[in-house]
């Protein structure tokens, strides 16, 4: 049966020709929107390594206050803020706050001049701990026995210890960025400010007190409120803020409706191109009905002649599906060769897992495509009467 069925497409094999590029141009398409989709949803189920209800973050302006009087004033702010019944901790930090798309990146090494390692830096006051509930998997969080620390204290993330010193512990192990050297004090999990849909990647985190002369532009704040305040705490934070800071300027955004902007803008292009290949998969679709229902009416004669040759309705029905499945498996074979090229190439920099998991989902979808177009022009094949299709011939 299989080697007849062979034999059939072969000898339509110019009419089958179409077919087969436009299935093979279609699971293209599949695999790489499908290895797309399947590469954000890992991500979207990693842990973010840190919790954002609740916290706010404050962008504090100077203006045209001189640099010389913008720390003295920021530090009034700071003790002002933490003094109000709605905030539970605040801490300072640098721009690059969770959800904003502001990246801070650089070259990490465990030996000078060894193996570099690309992490994001971010900059953290020592409450920052408390507002993100930043979890300490090993060592400690800044504190004040930093402060006479001869060596630049840092944190690590998970992945960046195992990036930097496999199978080791990087507690008091000394890191260098660029020139400078830094101790490790402490291990945390996992931190993943850049947002839900993006790509683990390792971290280190600084610290940073209101102190640093040589932070005097934008300051930026995350603020944890208690449950239940709202806009009159936020009105009442711009109020002391304002009538400390002259001239300056508060912008207060809850780290919430900053993580739904950034879905929003993220998921945009996503959505578009999915749309698009939902319209490719139905045109698909409807190209194989009709080509299907022509080829059906081209050879009534034939299917007559095998049912008054006592074929049954169900062998007939059966060819159809069977010859639409192997013009697939052809289009499929194609696909897949160019599909296995990604994973040897690196051509959308995901692991090979995803590839494979987007090949068997683009390889299902196909098939199921074909079978179902295939299903009612086989049930009109297996209907025809062998009288009415001798006596038409």
């Amino acid at each position: 049966m299989i080697r007849h069925l062979f034999t059939l497409i072969w000898n339509r094999r110019r009419a089958n020709f179409l077919l087969v590029t436009e299935i093979f141009l279609a699971f293209v398409v599949l695999f790489v929107v499908g290895s797309l989709l399947v590469y954000n949803q890992q991500n979207y189920q990693n842990p973010l390594g840190f919790e954002y209800e609740q916290v706010w973050r404050v962008g504090l302006d100077p203006g045209t206050q001189p640099k010389a009087e913008r720390l003295s004033t920021l530090r009034q702010i700071i003790q002002r803020l933490r003094g109000l019944s709605g905030v539970q901790a605040l801490g300072l930090t640098y721009s690059n706050t969770p959800f904003t798309d502001n990246h801070n990146t650089g070259d990490v090494n465990a030996v000078k001049g060894g193996h570099k390692v690309e992490v994001n830096s971010y900059w953290m006051e020592d409450d920052i701990r408390d507002v993100l509930s930043l979890r300490v998997l090993a060592g400690r969080w800044f504190d004040k026995r930093d402060d006479a620390s001869n060596v630049p204290p840092v944190i690590l993330t998970q992945d960046a210890q195992e990036q930097l010193f496999p199978q080791q512990s990087a507690l008091g192990r000394i890191v260098y960025k660029g020139k400078k050297e830094f101790r490790v004090v402490g291990v945390v999990e996992n931190f993943r400010g850049d947002g839900d849909l993006s790509s683990p990647k390792p971290a280190i985190l600084r610290r940073l007190t209101a102190q640093d002369t040589s932070y005097v532009g934008f300051f930026t704040l995350l603020v944890r409120v208690r449950p239940g305040t709202g806009a009159e705490l936020e009105r009442q934070m711009t109020i002391e803020s304002l009538a400390i800071g002259k001239g300056w300027s508060v912008g207060i955004t809850p780290l919430p409706e900053q993580r739904a902007a950034q879905l929003k803008r993220v998921l945009t292009p996503i959505v578009a191109m999915v749309l698009s290949c939902v319209f490719l998969v139905v045109n698909v679709a409807l190209g194989l009905f009709g080509v299907l229902w022509q080829t059906i009416n081209q050879r009534r004669s034939e299917i007559g002649l095998r049912r008054a040759m006592g074929a049954s309705a169900g062998a007939i029905s059966g060819q159809v599906v069977g010859e639409i499945l192997v013009v697939t498996t052809f289009g499929l074979m194609l696909g897949l060769g160019v599909a296995a090229q990604f994973p040897l190439l690196g051509v959308l920099g995901v692991s090979v897992g995803v590839y494979l998991t987007a090949m068997v989902l683009a390889t299902g979808l196909i098939y199921a495509l074909t079978a179902i177009c295939a299903l009612y022009p086989s049930r009109l094949a297996a209907g025809i009467h062998p009288a009415v299709a001798l006596r038409e011939e």
